[in-house]
């Protein structure tokens, strides 16, 4: 018998205005409410969009002390973990015996304990990790009672700042508690969109009511999973399970600014990390294949699973893509994937296959459209 699909606090909220749902992660999740996909994306480059993204996992971790908690998961990852400020928040990877990503997540330093968000796929094996080497001396809590919402777009600062002036002071990655239309909310200044917003962590009873007053405004509008998918490819952001996961590295996957010099080679904290001999060693030596933008010089997008060829008449696959559509900001296909590193270089044109037919694909940086997180 089918497992029911779990259900976010907002999803009355959802059905109400008219959102289509699908299914994720086990979740009934909104895909695209009235605009459409093409719209949602549109306006949330332009101004601001409101995702529901309480699938997600919440964690706090919590030990004796900041110190000792964060020392016991830098054992789990190859980050400065020990050395983040309180109140700011990093970009962290779970890694595998043989170096590979077992998810990533997000990080935060909230004085007492660490606050951690977790892919929804990974969620509840996340979980299970992270007891097994972490209990009994570090707590590991799931945190069941809350939302949490994405407010996205060049014009978040100033819709969130209507309803509390002090999120104006954040910076992106900063952390803080702050009061929403009356509610204690848990805000940093992040997000998977490649533009401003915040991260909103919200009482599971008051969810609705904190989203119905940042929907007031004008210039939001609800956005569904599709624009979210295709605002974070024209972004050059990873999806785990498609861009990056067990049989993915850091450094294949190009995400070596992950890995803070302290964690490195000869670092103060070198290694000492789940894969750490694999990694530093990728890290010193590089990689046979490397995660990289690509340009279709098509109309037709290269979708994931579309094998990338030298030549027109070449036999051997020298890459893969991995995620890819149209991206209505930038008005033509993109695409990430890997490509032995060779061809790796910037501009180089190869050939994907689409329907049995080589087509011109160049390879590019990432991200497609400029990141306009506030510094």
């Amino acid at each position: 018998m089918a497992q029911a699909l779990r259900k976010t606090p907002l999803y009355d909220l959802h059905r109400d205005l008219g959102a289509k749902l699908t299914e994720f992660a086990g979740y009934e999740m909104p895909v695209q409410y009235g605009l459409g996909i093409l719209s949602e994306h549109q306006h949330t480059r332009a101004k601001a969009g409101l995702f529901d993204v309480s699938h997600m996992g919440q964690v706090i971790l919590r030990g004796r002390s900041y110190q000792e908690t964060a020392l016991a998961l830098e054992k789990l990852l190859p980050t400065d973990v020990l050395g983040l400020e309180v109140g700011r928040q990093r970009y962290g990877l779970l890694t595998t015996n043989s170096g590979g990503i077992l998810d990533d997540l997000m990080f935060s330093n909230r004085g007492d304990h660490i606050f951690i968000v977790l892919n929804a796929a990974c969620k509840n094996s996340d979980i299970k990790h992270l007891k097994s080497l972490l209990e009994p001396e570090i707590l590991v809590e799931e945190v069941l009672n809350r939302a949490l919402i994405a407010l996205q777009g060049p014009a978040s600062e100033t819709v969130l700042g209507e309803l509390n002036p002090q999120v104006k002071n954040m910076k992106f990655m900063d952390v803080e508690t702050l009061l929403v239309s009356g509610v204690e909310c848990w805000i940093s200044r992040s997000g998977y969109t490649g533009e401003d917003g915040f991260e909103i962590s919200i009482p599971a009873a008051d969810a609705e009511l904190v989203t119905r007053s940042i929907l007031s405004n004008e210039n939001v509008e609800f956005i569904g999973l599709g624009a979210r998918d295709s605002l974070r490819l024209e972004a050059g952001l990873c999806l785990y399970g498609h861009d990056i996961n067990q049989a993915t590295t850091p450094v294949e996957a190009s995400l070596t600014w992950a890995i803070q010099k302290v964690r490195r080679a000869n670092g103060e904290r070198a290694g000492g990390f789940i894969g750490s001999k694999i990694i530093l060693k990728q890290l010193d030596e590089g990689t046979e294949r490397k995660r990289v933008g690509f340009l279709p010089q098509t109309r037709a997008p290269m979708r994931e699973g579309v094998e990338v060829f030298e030549t027109e008449r070449s036999k051997d696959t020298i890459g893969i893509i991995t995620s890819g559509g149209y991206g209505p900001t930038v008005g033509h296909p993109v695409a990430m994937g890997y490509i032995d590193s060779k061809y790796a270089q910037n501009k180089n044109n190869l050939f994907g296959e689409l329907r049995g037919k080589r087509v011109p694909v160049k390879v590019s940086k990432i991200p497609f459209v400029p990141l306009n997180f506030k510094r």
